[in-house]
């Protein structure tokens, strides 16, 4: 049996068709003057394989040219259209019956232009490329916030974290301990029947439920085994998907977690002096730890792993912040720098501080005006503006772009009660001025919701007060006090008379006034807070962790505080709730 395989190499050459019958050229000519094509005639047999396959060629081009005769006569109204005019002539046409819908069904034009997929859709990219998309404080009743104060046994509180419901708080005393919130009074006895109860409600659940604590053992600091800290805890963090609770306190230690049980799952003793600050990456489980020793370390959790130290500090880093991207942003105290590292660059960007507002403020002494002595808070507002904190009461708010402020807020929270002439001097008859001139409180807690214009702030005037970026994001506003009913408050209150029972913390009752303002009694150590809801439709929940004294020291010490934590209920207000805007631009 012969195949094409088996044939001789001389009959394998290829046969010159003839000349008859090879395909004619054709001629550009009009469609009228064309004449017909004939059909081929069939071959009475397949002489080889190449001329089948040239012919089905020349049979597939007649093809060709009857579907493009036919599309040609339907496509004779748009001939000659660009893409970009067809674009232009439907978009026109969806418009035309856009209109012709709201002329037939009478809606408003507002709620058309108001696409919640677009608008959705852009706010998403604005996370993505990091920049402040949200206008949170402008729908926030402030004034109408409720706290509830809560404790447990321990000295004062350093530090707080939350990953909702859970909120970890820490202490001078070697306690973890983790709460959970309670719902919205809303949503709290959910009705499960459709017959109305009998009984009416019971009041609502504000107080935080204690689900654990464990507490560290200093007797064991020679013991290398203990998973445990031995020394006071200074800072907090949880991860964003509730697996990892992360401690670190003047122990050198860094301690990680299990979020469920608190069971121990490493002890790190990579730091040389007291761990003062650390912040997770933001979608992520990679850690940012600053130290004492003027290091920033980071730390992947996954692998429970040390990655790399970043040096460049000149003094201790008490304070650092991060955000999505892989960077972070850490202030140096006494050398006066905020620095943003750029991890995967390996390169940092250095903001020197130092700076006062030249301005002077009416009422106020020019002497009160102290310089910048030290860095001590920061928090990060988008991937490119973040708010720092001083020891003379300023926020500073900084670029990326410019390595001085964009803004400086002097003495956000206000001056130190004067000191009498018996009290600065040991003379029986002082003179007046002996006195030192009253210095402005420190800042002693910041803290931002990413990508949003909202600012919160705490010292040790019982206040925590709310600020919001600009418009132009080159200043910083004053929104109002969490809890406090008045905007204008004055901002010395300091030997306020405390209150034993442990929902009210200080009250102070000023005459001529009808409602008692509530104060925080205590220096506010951290602020953390969530969104309720999607997208925050429920308002926004803060917790403050409280002590008598600074986390960092005994340097000031507040006579009647108390050691805790305060929980605030900030509602939206009630314009927004009836616009509908869920925090949209």
């Amino acid at each position: 049996m012969s195949s094409f395989f088996t044939i001789p190499g001389a009959q394998k050459k290829r046969k010159r068709a003839p000349a008859t019958d090879l395909p004619k050229k054709r001629v550009a000519t009009s469609k009228s003057a064309r004449p017909p094509s004939k059909p081929a005639p069939a071959p009475k047999k397949r002489i080889e394989r190449d001329e089948s396959i040239s012919g089905s060629d020349s049979e597939s081009d007649d093809g060709i040219e009857e579907n493009d005769d036919s599309g040609s006569s339907s496509d004779s109204e748009n001939e000659g259209e660009t893409a970009a005019e067809k674009r232009l002539r439907l978009a026109e046409r969806y418009l035309e019956n856009v209109r012709q819908e709201v002329d037939e069904t009478g809606f408003n034009a507002e709620d058309i232009d108001r696409d919640i997929i677009a608008e959705r859709l852009e706010e998403d990219v604005a996370e993505i490329k990091g920049k402040v998309y949200r206008k949170v404080a402008p729908e926030l009743a402030v004034d109408q916030a409720s706290h509830t104060f809560f404790r447990c046994d321990t000295l004062s509180t350093t530090s707080v974290a939350i990953c909702a419901p859970f909120v970890y708080t820490v202490s001078k005393d070697r306690c973890l301990v983790k709460w959970k919130l309670q719902e919205l009074p809303a949503n709290q006895y959910p009705q499960t029947t459709k017959k109305k109860p009998k009984k009416p409600p019971a009041p609502p659940r504000r107080r935080p439920t204690k689900v654990a604590i464990l507490k560290g053992n200093h007797k064991k600091s020679k013991d290398k085994g203990y998973q445990g800290h031995v020394g006071d805890i200074l800072c907090v963090a949880a991860s964003q998907d509730g697996k990892y609770v992360v401690t670190g306190g003047t122990d050198k230690r860094l301690i990680i977690y299990d979020a469920k049980s608190l069971k121990p799952l490493r002890v790190f003793m990579h730091h040389r002096d007291a761990v003062t600050g650390l912040a997770f990456r933001r979608g992520t489980n990679q850690l940012f730890s600053a130290s004492k020793d003027r290091t920033v370390k980071v730390w992947s959790l996954d692998e429970l792993a040390y990655i790399e130290t970043l040096f460049g500090h000149q003094d201790e880093v008490v304070d650092i912040d991060a955000l999505a991207q892989e960077r972070c942003v850490s202030v140096g105290a006494r050398d006066r720098t905020a620095r943003l590292w750029k991890v995967v660059e390996e390169t940092q960007l250095v903001f020197r501080g130092g700076s006062i507002d030249k301005k002077q403020t009416a009422n106020i002494d020019p002497r009160s005006v102290a310089h910048e002595g030290s860095m001590d808070r920061v928090a990060m507002i988008d991937d490119e503006l973040f708010v720092t904190g001083s020891d003379n009461g300023s926020i500073a708010l900084w670029s990326i772009q410019k390595k001085k402020p964009l803004y400086i807020l002097p003495q956000a929270h206000g001056l130190e009660k004067p000191l009498l002439p018996t009290e600065a001097s040991a003379e029986k008859d002082p003179s007046p001025k002996v006195v030192p001139p009253p210095q402005p409180r420190w800042i002693t807690a910041l803290r931002t919701l990413p990508y949003s214009d909202l600012i919160l702030s705490g010292s040790w005037d019982g206040y925590v007060r709310v600020w919001r970026l600009s418009e132009d994001k080159k200043s910083i506003e004053p929104v109002g006090i969490l809890g406090n009913p008045s905007t204008e408050v004055d901002a010395t209150p300091n030997g306020v008379t405390a209150d034993d029972s442990e929902d009210e913390m200080a009250v102070d009752k000023p005459s001529g006034t009808e409602k008692p303002q509530w104060l925080v009694n205590g220096i506010i150590n951290d602020i953390a807070l969530f969104e309720r809801g999607d997208r925050g439709k429920d308002g926004l929940c803060v917790v403050v962790g409280v002590g008598k004294d600074h986390r960092l020291g005994r340097w000031k010490k507040i006579k009647g505080g108390k050691n805790g934590a305060v929980v605030f209920e900030v509602p939206r207000t009630k314009a927004s709730l009836e616009n509908g805007t869920v925090n949209g631009d």
